[in-house]
């Protein structure tokens, strides 16, 4: 009999060998109570599905929607049922789940001979989805070798997954049918298509929006958002991919063995630099205009999307355009620490904006635009206190002002200046590149990767140390971040897409540093799966000025 002992409630119980954790979650389903229906669990502090069996003495925890493992097994399980709805009403199409947006999942969809998707197509699309999930149509997990694996997508004409498991190093990979269809998910799935209760589907920009679960209460549908420069910017990014001719990590991984990681590198850093170019000249142009000049560029974006580099690099165009570029950030106008609000758990809330002097920054703002004179002071993290160490600025009548912070697109920063001085720049790491076509990969896993080295690189924090806070700072960047992220005069997407190569080879030893007994231990794993899809390359090609060089370290700039 083995001992598995139930996280969720520290009580430990006997089952046989080969006990499934469904068994296992029926048997505790009384005492747990659980507020939300369970769909994935973590065995040892590894994410797993629920017909995963168990043969040693295991700790299990039960895990919800709410949960970020939990949502993503929701979220690709209903991936599946979408991809198998559209191959059985419409042979010979091919569906492409991109990326995320609106609080769902934006899908490409190509009809076979590439007619239009009509609104009759979508709702025969959700009556089919809704009748697999009336069945109840079990997800079934295959073992097998990568060789027939590759043979079974072959046949299929899915080359996108075969390009990925040719070159993913793997011996045995699993594969998962639903009916007769065939598909590939890097991480588990529910256990039936009965357990999707909560999605959406409709149309969006001649594509197609998946909606899932809200992430703090999965019995309702995430309230979607209109995001129009968001879904423009994934759009600049896709052309980006077709010029680089990659669109996924296979594509990624067969240039890199024929030779062109160089290339790669070298093509995606000037289409950035040719953006930031773009940039600067929309600048100059407005900052010269004979009506309503600009004078001042906020500059905001979430952890970890290279904002610091971008504004060096700006700034170097700006001079370029025959302007003087002046900047601070919103952290020197921090209150001192004693006064900073505090969140629940009594740690320091300092993303919230009443951690920022918002009435003393706004002076120093009319000020300048006025033509005066301003000592602006400096924040000392050491002592949590505010100083004034004779930096002064004044505009002359060539300068333009940068300032860049987590709440610089906030309108109470500057609600006393013009709209019209002001230009609002949104960047963000926001990934193009799939695993394959139905595996999107998150947004926020290249920002924690980038983050998760660069503190282990400065010394600041551990990889465990690391994931721990990174809920927090997810929770703080829905609140302060994203709601004003629509209205930026210009987004900057700062993912590159030969970037995933580059963070395995730093991310590899921090990510197994993390131990096997702590929570953090399931997403480091997470992690280190996911990049082992990508064949790892040397950083030495990386410029001294790419915004890669922020993370991994060998930046020309001084931050």
């Amino acid at each position: 009999m083995l001992q598995i002992r139930c996280k969720n409630n520290n009580i430990t119980k006997s089952f046989p060998e080969g006990t499934s954790l469904l068994d296992v979650f029926q048997e505790y389903a009384d005492d747990l109570k659980m507020k939300y229906p369970v769909v994935s669990a973590k065995v040892n502090n590894t994410s797993q599905g629920l017909k995963f069996r168990l043969f040693q003495n295991r700790d299990v925890e039960f895990l919800d929607a709410t949960d970020g493992s939990g949502h993503r097994c929701y979220v690709r399980s209903l991936c599946f049922v979408l991809y198998k709805a559209t191959s059985d009403l419409f042979p010979g199409s091919k569906l492409f789940i991109e990326h995320p947006l609106s609080k769902g999942y934006y899908c490409n969809f190509k009809k076979k001979g590439n007619a239009p998707l009509t609104p009759d197509d979508v709702e025969k699309i959700k009556q089919r989805m809704q009748e697999i999930i009336d069945m109840n149509m079990p997800f079934r997990r295959n073992e097998s070798t990568t060789e027939e694996a590759v043979r079974i997508f072959s046949e299929r004409g899915f080359m996108d997954k075969v390009k990925l498991l040719e070159t993913s190093g793997q011996i045995y990979c699993d594969y998962y049918t639903l009916g007769e269809t065939v598909d590939y998910y890097y991480g588990p799935l529910v256990p039936s298509a009965g357990y999707l209760k909560v999605w959406g589907l409709e149309s969006y920009n001649e594509g197609l929006l998946l909606r899932v679960p809200d992430a703090d209460n999965p019995l309702q549908l995430a309230k979607k958002t209109d995001m129009p420069h968001t879904f423009d910017m994934f759009a600049e990014k896709v052309k980006w991919d077709i010029i680089m001719r990659l669109s996924n990590a296979g594509d990624v991984n067969k240039a890199i063995l024929k030779g062109y990681a160089s290339e790669l590198i070298q093509v995606s850093e000037a289409l950035q630099e040719k953006k930031i170019v773009q940039i600067a000249e929309e600048i100059d142009r407005r900052f010269r205009a004979d009506t309503d000049p600009i004078r001042l560029v906020l500059i905001t974006g979430p952890s970890s999307s290279g904002k610091s580099t971008f504004c060096k690099r700006l700034s170097i165009q700006l001079l370029a355009c025959g302007l003087r570029p002046l900047s601070f950030s919103t952290d020197d106008y921090f209150v001192n620490r004693v006064d900073t609000p505090k969140l629940p758990n009594g740690d320091y809330d300092f993303d919230n904006i009443k951690a920022v002097d918002c009435e003393l920054l706004e002076d120093h703002l009319s000020k300048l635009m006025n033509g005066e004179r301003v000592e602006i002071p400096e924040y000392n993290f050491v002592t949590g206190k505010r100083e004034y160490n004779g930096k002064k600025l004044k505009l002359s009548p060539d300068s333009v002002l940068i300032i860049e912070g987590i709440h610089a697109l906030n309108p109470l920063l500057t609600e006393r200046l013009p709209e019209s001085v002001k230009f609002r720049i949104y960047i963000d790491c926001l990934t193009s590149i799939s695993l394959d076509d139905h595996n999107f990969v998150p947004t926020r896993d290249n920002r924690l990767l980038r983050r998760i080295i660069r503190d282990y690189n400065k010394g600041a924090f551990t990889a465990q140390q690391t994931i721990s806070q990174w809920k927090n700072v997810c929770m703080a960047e829905e609140q302060w971040i994203f709601p004003f992220q629509e209205t930026a005069d210009v987004m900057f997407n700062s993912a590159l897409n030969i970037e995933f190569a580059v963070l395995r080879t730093h991310a590899e030893i921090i990510l197994a540093s993390v131990p096997k007994n702590c929570p953090e231990y399931g997403e480091a794993h997470r992690l280190l799966k996911f990049i082992h899809y990508f064949i790892s390359i040397s950083d030495k090609e990386i410029p001294p000025t790419s915004i890669m060089r922020e993370f991994v370290g060998g930046s020309s700039f001084k931050y």
